[in-house]
């Protein structure tokens, strides 16, 4: 993996994770946060039990005003990932989703 794959991961894990623990918090209950290696891309994935708080999904992430302390989060998983989408779970709570592809992928393969 490239160092830009690793630091577009490394800040998708980062921002959906400090938005659970700021967005989706429910006392008692933590989030989950789970890192796959897939076939050609890395998936991240954000759990929380809150289920009345959904985040915007791809394309809808408002502009936040320039002068506001937060609010971009999600922009930034937007402008860094390859594919995210937000999916509600059973029990009562979301998954945030994000995918980055790898693109030496292909010569990850031709090395074994």
């Amino acid at each position: 993996m490239d160092s830009e794959t690793a630091d577009a991961v490394t800040l998708i894990v980062a921002e959906l994770a400090a938005n659970a623990v700021t967005h989706g918090r429910v006392p008692g209950r933590d989030f989950e946060l789970s890192v796959s290696l897939l076939v050609g891309s890395i998936r991240i994935e954000v759990t929380d039990t809150r289920a009345e708080r959904q985040p915007p999904g791809p394309g809808q992430v408002p502009e936040p005003n320039p002068l506001a302390e937060s609010g971009r989060g999600l922009l930034l998983v937007d402008a860094l990932a390859d594919r995210w989408e937000v999916v509600d779970r059973e029990p009562p709570g979301k998954t945030v989703r994000a995918e980055v592809d790898v693109p030496a992928w292909k010569g990850l393969r031709a090395n074994r």
